[in-house]
């Protein structure tokens, strides 16, 4: 088993949310390399930090839409993970083609959902 974690950039405003999956990822051996719970750090951590291997970025930041932390992201080749509690359907059009995950999630959908983004970005 290699000993090289993926790395994530996790985007969430809700703390027990956050520590769920933080702790899923550290069982599916993955490492958070930055994470934010307002629009304007993951902006600023969107632009500066390492590039991950993934960005799970929450839709809504406590009434605020994510997307442009998507932009940003994108635009440095990142591949994204929405989470959302709305669904595709809850996405702008120009999102709707990215993976997500519907909120509520578990371990095993997160899983798949990374899996899935992994192979659309190899």
């Amino acid at each position: 088993m290699s000993s090289i974690r993926r790395k994530a950039f996790v985007v969430e405003d809700e703390s027990l949310v956050l520590i769920n999956l933080e702790d899923m990822l550290d069982q599916m051996g993955w490492s958070i390399i930055a994470q934010a719970m307002r629009l304007a750090d993951a902006e600023r951590l969107a632009a500066s930090t390492e590039l991950p291997d993934v960005a799970i970025l929450d839709v809504n930041l406590g009434g605020v839409q994510v997307f442009p932390v998507a932009q940003i992201l994108a635009s440095r080749g990142v591949p994204i993970l929405f989470a959302t509690g709305y669904g595709r359907e809850g996405l702008p059009p120009e999102w709707q083609s990215y993976p997500v995950i519907a909120k509520p999630y578990t371990q095993a959908e997160v899983e798949r959902a990374l899996g899935e983004v992994l192979a659309l970005h190899p």
